[in-house]
Formats: C-alpha cells, structure tokens, sequence
C-alpha cells in the first residue's frame, strides 16, 4: 500500500477533549475520529490492527473448541425480564421501544439471548459441553464516557459461553478460556496480569479480570510481593486479611468534644491530636431500602463494590447533605454511630476498636472513647474497605505491592443463574432433567487496542508490536526527486511483498523530517530508510521503533533481515 494513497490524517497538535494516551495517539496518528461522545470511526489503520486482534482471538477460541456465531443487538426486554436483569443493570442499558410500543435494548452483553437460544437448541447431555462466541459491537450508556476506547459507549467485544453439564465440565471449560485468553494477550505483544475482580452485574462466582498494566490504567490491582504467591486482585475484589488481636487498652467513658469547623477525618485527628487509625469513619448511603450506615476506620476507605455486594441491593449512592442533616440533625462531617437510627455495615476492623473517636450527629463537636457493642450496635460485620499496598497478602501473609492496569478481558462461572432463571436444561443419562451450567468469558477488542498503545509509546508517537501493527514496515525514500532512490525503495518494497511482510510505501512528494516524524507518530515497528549514501553503497537503513537502533543492510540481505527482526519465515 501507498501513503499517498491511504487515509491517515495526522496531527500535529494533541486535541483538547483527549485525557489519556492511548486517546491522544490514535486521534493525532489517524486510527479514530469522535462522532458523538463516546462513539467512534475507525478509520484504516484502526481497522487493520482491530482485525488483526480479532484474528488472534478467533484463531485461539477456535482451538479450544469454540464455534462463532453472530447474535442481534437489539434484544427484546422479555429475556432481559426473565433473568430480572432490566431493573439491576441500571441507567447504563440502552432502552428503546419499536413502532408497537414493546420495549428492547441494545445489547450490552447477550447472556439472555445466547441461553434462550441453548434452551431451544439443546435438550440431551449428548449435546454438551458446548463453545459459542460471537465478535460483535456492544452498547453501554456510560453517565461520563471518557478516555476516549477505554470508557465509551459503543464498542467491540468478543463474548464467548460455555455450556456443560456441571461445575467439573464448567471448571474445565474456564481453564481453557483462562489459557486462551492468556495465549491472546501473549500474541498481542502484552504485558499483563491476571486478577481476582468482582462479578458486578453479570453474576456468577469465580471471575477473573485480564489487566495490561499501565501507568494511567484506571484499576487499581494488588499482587503478592512474594515469588512463591501468585495472589492478585483488583481493589474492587481483594480481600483484607484482619488482625484477631484486640487491644489491650480499657474503654474509658464516652464524652462529647467541641470540633469546630472539623469536619474531615485529618482534621478531627489533628485537632484531637490521635492519629487517623483512632477515628471512624461513617458513611451515609442510600438504597431502594432505606438509608444505611457505613463505618471503616479513619483511615481506610469505603470499597462501595463490597458494600454493594453485601447489601444485595439495586441502587446505591451517598446521601445528600439534606438527607445526611435530616436523619442526624447535623451537618456534613458530623455523622457518628452512636444513636444512630439506621442498619450500621461495619468493617471488623471497626468492631476491634477501643477509645475510638467519631462524630456526635451534632454540628460542632465529636464523640471520644467510642466503643462498639457498649455505644452502638452493628448489624452486619463484614469486610466493606478498600485494601492498600503494604498490608499482608491475605494468601501468605506477605506485604502486597500496587498497579495500575487496564481491564480488556474477563472470565465469568456463571452457575445455573441464567439457565434456571431461562429455564434453560437438558436430560442427563437417567433421563432426569438438570439445570445447564454456564460461564461467560469477554474479550474487549477495542479496548485491547487502546490498551496495547497506553503501554506501547514514547514522546514521538505508538510503538506497535507487530503481531497487531496496521503495517509491520514502512519504507522511505528520502526524496522522491531522486530516481534512484525511489528505484531502490520500490525494489525493496515489492520484495517485502513479495515475502509476506505487510509494508507500506512513503512516496508522497514530502521531506524526509516529514514522513520520519509521520512513521514515529503511527508506530510502524520497522522503518527503512533509502537514500542518496545508501543508493551509492547499495544499503538502506533499517531502524527499530521500540530501540530506535539503526543498522545499515545491503540491499539483499534486507529480506532475511526485516523477517529476522519480525520474527517471521522468509
């Protein structure tokens, strides 16, 4: 292919709405342009590397048996009422309605169509186990789309389900997705880890998340610093490991202090002079059931995913300053547990505490020598805070480090949570009716793009590994005035071709700083450069993207060396 004939409309300046990186550089290189707030075109050079990902993934579900279907976006609100999914999926689920009034959405996910479809296909044991993915654009109504593929509203997924007869059939076919999955992100030239999460929305009980790590990676991930512990989760999931011993300090009695104008955590402390681990900390929430206290020591934080999942609920949200004033008789800042009229959700952390100090529910002043059981009541003791690096691995003990990742695949054991709700079974060898059992696995193909640019890139443009890179190399004359140096460039060119390579031309008619400046920003892996000293000594210049090291290579041996390089046969 020609530049001169190609649509990549560079940039040179970073557009303005654009926060991360990966949205910077592919909006300056060419791949994407907004179309409306969390929707894109992919232009050429997107779509390339979009097909390739999708390759790699089809080829790898495919040698674990998986076999591709296409399934409807626009999903009836029937299905999505039998699996009692409408209501909890929330303000995020595109709802729309036809000319007759019947409600539909655009599908998100399709575990509702895909176990309907099962129930009506498959009714013996003989039929199982069985692998259907699809490759397909899913609709989500992000509140605040952003960071351009990472968080938008329409994007491509891969979503595949497994069917089996039980959960050692579903064990089996989760360890194939676990490996497959692995495999893909291993072609796609991918450094990443893989991570207990929670199962939000979707359901079911193991989940795990596939996490390229990158510095502006918007999920937290802890790991085990230990090399002999594989233990990692996201923040959302990781599970705190407590401290059994009490402390030994005696409760002294309660007593009201005046705080004014105190109304943080630090602030409180300072004031008090104790240090934040003695405050606790009570967060009011909302539910469809009523309000509800939250309460994490002072220096943790509220891990709402936990909170969520403990409450079973379908909404929740922090209460207004109105509420929080109404139900406590104090302003923000103030709120305690003692005396409070609600349902209290407790860290045990909490539960452990003696002498603590918190809010009075009264405007202006704090409670100290606060002591659970003896001044207010829990109702639910649970884990509910965030986990930080430093505190010991709840596996083995050791401290645990942090990173930033970048969620672009994740794995479901889904039950029978939609095969009972869809009635979805089949007849095993007794001729008795069971329950089909179900996992659910998605890779986000569009995200894996934008993920692989986040980790891939410097200050001139993306470093593409080749396995995804829209062309593997890019060959530059320096001036295409010179005929012997366009001669030799599309010698080279045609025999890259000619092997395999996937290369592009540079001939349009500009300089060299141009087309160099042009190369770096789109990441072509490989560049050569032909020009007036080459042509004389019958070389050209080969330069890696990633090292930027340059090699000059005679002409005929400039094959074996770019399929070297690229790690390809000749």
């Amino acid at each position: 292919m020609r530049v001169s004939q190609l649509l990549i409309p560079t940039l040179r300046e970073v557009p303005a709405e654009a926060e991360v990186v990966s949205h910077q550089l592919l909006v300056r290189a060419g791949f994407i342009r907004k179309t409306a707030a969390g929707v894109y075109t992919y232009l050429p050079l997107a779509l390339r590397v979009l097909k390739k990902i999708e390759k790699i993934v089809r080829e790898e579900m495919a040698r674990q048996g998986g076999q591709e279907i296409l399934m409807p976006i626009i999903q009836p609100a029937e299905l999505w009422q039998e699996s009692s999914r409408w209501d909890v999926y929330g303000p995020e689920l595109f709802r729309l309605k036809d000319r007759h009034g019947r409600d539909f959405c655009l599908g998100p996910t399709h575990e509702e169509i895909i176990t309907a479809l099962v129930r009506g296909e498959v009714s013996s044991y003989k039929q199982l186990p069985l692998l259907l993915f699809q490759i397909q654009n899913k609709y989500r109504d992000e509140r605040r789309p952003r960071f351009g593929l990472m968080r938008g509203r329409e994007f491509i997924m891969k979503d595949l389900y497994s069917f089996d007869m039980d959960e050692e059939g579903l064990h089996t076919s989760y360890q194939k997705m676990y490996e497959a999955y692995s495999r893909v992100y291993d072609r796609c030239g991918l450094k990443y880890r893989v991570v207990e999460a929670d199962s939000g929305a979707i359901g079911g009980s193991d989940t795990h998340e596939f996490m390229v790590l990158a510095a502006s990676g918007e999920a937290t991930v802890v790991y085990c610093s230990s090399s002999n512990c594989d233990y990692a989760a996201n923040v959302e999931r990781a599970n705190a490991l407590y401290d059994q011993e009490s402390s030994r300090e005696e409760p002294e009695s309660k007593r009201e202090v005046y705080t004014p104008s105190q109304t943080t955590i630090k602030d409180v402390a300072v004031f008090l002079g104790e240090g934040r681990e003695k405050t606790i900390k009570t967060l009011i929430y909302k539910t469809e059931d009523g309000l509800v206290a939250a309460l994490v020591r002072g220096d943790r934080e509220v891990n709402e995913v936990k909170l969520y999942n403990t409450l079973g609920c379908l909404q929740l949200e922090l209460a207004d300053a109105a509420t929080i004033q109404d139900v406590t008789g104090a302003q923000v800042g103030y709120a305690g547990p003692v005396g409070l009229d609600m349902r209290i959700v407790a860290d045990p952390e909490v539960n452990n505490m003696v002498n603590a100090i918190a809010g009075a529910n009264k405007t202006g002043y704090h409670l100290v020598n606060v002591n659970p059981g003896r001044d207010f009541k829990v109702d639910t003791l649970t884990d509910i805070r965030m986990v930080q690096a430093g505190e010991p691995c709840p596996r083995c003990g050791s401290a645990l480090d942090e990173a930033q990742g970048i969620e672009v695949g994740q794995i479901f054991k889904l039950g029978d949570k939609y095969s009972r709700a869809l009635g979805a079974v089949y007849l095993d060898d007794k001729g008795q009716e069971q329950y089909i059992i179900m996992g659910c696995y998605g890779i986000g193909v569009t995200r894996t793009m934008a993920a692989s640019v986040e980790q891939n890139h410097d200050q001139q443009g993306i470093i593409w590994p080749a396995s995804i890179a829209p062309f593997q190399v890019v060959v530059i004359p320096v001036s295409t005035k010179d005929e012997a140096q366009v001669k030799m460039a599309e010698e080279i060119y045609n025999k890259l071709l000619q092997a395999g390579v996937e290369a592009l031309i540079d001939d349009r008619p500009e300089r060299a700083g141009v087309k160099f400046k042009d190369a770096d920003l789109v990441g072509y892996p490989l560049r050569i450069t032909v020009g007036s000293k080459g042509v004389k000594s019958g070389q050209a210049e080969v330069t890696e993207r990633q090292t930027g090291e340059t090699v000059m290579v005679p002409q005929q041996d400039i094959i074996y060396k770019v399929c070297d390089m690229l790690e390809k046969d000749v």
